[in-house]
């Protein structure tokens, strides 16, 4: 592991913002002109404790310019409901979407900050109605509350859980059309689409009892917007990956924790070998 000596932030991002957007991507920032790859996605994506995350990568390895919109624990809502990004993303000769998770996203039970994906604002009248015992002020973060639902009442747990599924179909769908052109979805995880509820040997470890990232996704969630894009690319990463732990990522003392928990530079290098071909296919360039 690597500890960052330039403040207890760890890693500098240069976060920028892009227009009228109020999201801060990962900078520096880049001009916008002529053909360019556009990256939009959560924490792999920007690349949270990576020196160089998968898209900057891919930059250096193809010449192609590459623009890192990844945000931190982002759902699809935080970038659906951005015009500057669809708008950006429409002028891109390709557009890669990042598989997020299900559950950082506003939907008929509550409501989640609409930049901060991740945590969790208020329960609509159907949930507080279906959970009348609960204090839902004692909730900051989506993944607390859904851990703590599915301990209290695994029936009703499913039917919030069949909920965010169902509203992630929909609005990745209105996301991709939203973009249109040419699109890579990625899947990019410690697990295959087929074992979103398994544990893996060596995946990442969660303090909750919910899954692994991106929650609540399967197989024939992402087989069913295959008609939307133009290709889906599929990144596992490797048992040599997950076995690198930490290694070679940069952050600081506190926040080993959460490092703990994210892909590292190994698995970013495997995203690249996965993408290359066909992004190399798409924006026309020899791969």
């Amino acid at each position: 592991m690597s500890y960052n000596t330039t403040g207890r932030g760890g890693l500098d991002y240069f976060p920028c913002r892009y227009g009228r957007s109020r999201l801060h991507f990962r900078g520096p920032r880049r001009r916008l002109l002529g053909d360019y790859a556009l990256f939009i996605g959560g924490s792999e994506t920007y690349g949270r404790f990576i020196e160089t995350p998968f898209p900057a990568l891919l930059e250096a390895e193809t010449g192609i310019k590459c623009v890192n919109f990844g945000w931190q624990n982002a759902g699809v809502d935080a970038f659906l409901n951005d015009p500057t990004v669809i708008e950006i993303a429409s002028k891109a000769r390709v557009t890669v979407v990042q598989v997020m998770g299900a559950q950082n996203m506003s939907n008929r039970y509550y409501t989640v900050h609409s930049r901060r994906n991740d945590r969790f604002l208020n329960a609509s009248g159907l949930m507080k109605q279906m959970f009348r015992d609960v204090d839902f002020t004692e909730y900051a973060f989506n993944r607390h509350l859904l851990s703590s639902i599915r301990q209290l009442s695994p029936e009703r747990y499913q039917m919030i859980r069949e909920e965010l599924k169902e509203a992630w179909l929909a609005r990745m769908r209105h996301l991709l059309k939203d973009i249109g052109g040419r699109t890579i979805l990625l899947w990019f995880a410690d697990h295959a689409p087929e074992g979103a509820d398994n544990q893996r040997p060596g995946s990442r470890h969660h303090a909750d009892d919910l899954g692994h990232d991106p929650l609540f996704i399967d197989r024939s969630m992402l087989e069913a917007l295959r008609p939307l894009v133009t290709a889906l690319v599929e990144v596992t990463a490797s048992a040599d990956a997950l076995a690198q732990g930490t290694r070679g990522m940069v952050f600081a003392p506190l926040e080993a924790p959460a490092a703990a928990g994210m892909l590292g530079p190994l698995a970013h290098q495997e995203a690249v070998d996965q993408l290359r071909p066909m992004l190399s296919k798409l924006m026309g360039v020899s791969g």
